[in-house]
């Protein structure tokens, strides 16, 4: 073994050594499954290869964009009990947001159902012991959508869980457990036809370069899952997080990242972070992270998905669903077709990062 190889293998063990006994409250969340087998499937042009850093501006955030925010609402993955689910949090949240800047501007906001990543993500996405959220995106691409968060909600438990009242409820991989609904007198039926979103692609930003690479992503399509080392963010208070020593940097997080800015003082950039630990804590659920310095692993796990399609009006099932169990006769709903801003650069040779701007007139 090369002697560089030894040194970074002792430092990473001391690290490991040192984070264990400095911290005790945080369990590690972020967690490869076997399954997890295909870390990246895409093949359109990522968008740092058409945007340049003088077309990005010094502060942009999805929570408001002249006024209006493109962001899904805040969860807390901590409820009704504990679940070391944020990987799929950070996932879902990150694609729903796209789904959402996608969208219609007459759409209503559109959330995904982690519960159902749980039921049936077991042994590629994760469990509430830990998961990826680039296990998420494979394990949807893979069985073909991921159901409304109205289908199937969270519940906090998956198949191994014994915290709470998980012993007792059923999360098999399931058509019931992918889409359900119960009546009055506690029978359930379940729905064949319902609202759901693909992924096209996915996959990480790695390389040099990576603030350039993140900005150019976020800005062109959308929030990007991150990982991140969550024990000093425990007893976060709010401002932005400067630590960015080497010992600090191993994940065991997964969170999203939605805009950035530029502290006016310093003069640094940071990220705008969503949290999946409810809006009591940190920032109404946010917090804000230096950038650039691969602060707490920030920078290290950034992975990204596009949506394929997603409805955008449903077949109308009857309140029991009776009507939308079983075979269906392939019932028609209307489906939004994502369309990736590399194509409108592509066709245009302007700044692709305003693409989702034409669409909505703004």
């Amino acid at each position: 073994m090369k002697f560089s190889a030894l040194l970074f293998n002792l430092l990473a063990c001391s690290a490991t050594l040192v984070v264990a006994a400095e911290y005790k409250s945080y369990r590690n969340e972020f967690m490869i499954q076997d399954g997890h087998t295909i870390k990246e499937d895409y093949e359109l042009p990522l968008p740092h290869t058409y945007i340049t850093q003088e077309e990005l501006p010094d502060n942009f955030n999805w929570q408001n964009v002249n006024g209006t925010s493109y962001t899904t609402h805040s969860l807390n993955q901590h409820i009704p009990q504990y679940c070391g689910s944020c990987w799929a949090h950070g996932a879902l949240s990150a694609l729903a947001d796209r789904i959402n800047i996608a969208s219609p501007s007459s759409a209503e906001e559109i959330n995904l159902s982690i519960q159902w990543v749980l039921n049936c993500g077991g042994g590629v996405a994760g469990s509430c012991h830990g998961g990826s959220h680039s296990g998420v995106y494979q394990l949807i691409k893979q069985r073909g959508s991921v159901p409304y968060d109205t289908c199937q909600p969270y519940v906090a438990c998956s198949s191994e869980s014994t915290d709470g009242f998980c012993s007792k409820v059923d999360t098999t991989c399931s058509a019931m457990n992918t889409c359900r609904t119960c009546i009055h007198n506690g029978t359930c039926s379940e729905i064949d036809i319902y609202p759901n979103a693909t992924v096209l692609e996915y996959g990480y930003i790695s390389g040099f370069n990576k603030v350039q690479k993140i900005k150019a992503e976020i800005y062109a399509r959308g929030p990007v899952a991150a990982g991140v080392n969550a024990e000093p963010l425990v007893t976060y208070k709010g401002g932005i997080v400067e630590d960015h020593s080497f010992w600090k940097k191993l994940v065991n997080h997964v969170v999203s990242i939605v805009g950035w800015g530029k502290d006016p003082v310093s003069g640094e950039d940071y990220w705008i972070v969503r949290n999946s630990w409810g809006q009591y804590w940190g920032e109404l659920g946010y917090f804000r992270i230096i950038a650039g310095y691969d602060a707490l692993g920030i920078e290290s796990q950034i992975v990204w998905a596009t949506p394929g399609q997603f409805t955008m009006h449903n077949y109308p099932c009857n309140e029991g669903g009776e009507n939308c169990a079983g075979d269906t006769k392939g019932e028609a709903v209307q489906t939004h077709y994502y369309v990736d801003p590399s194509k409108y650069h592509k066709q245009t040779k302007t700044a692709a990062a305003t693409a989702w701007r034409h669409l909505r007139g703004i």
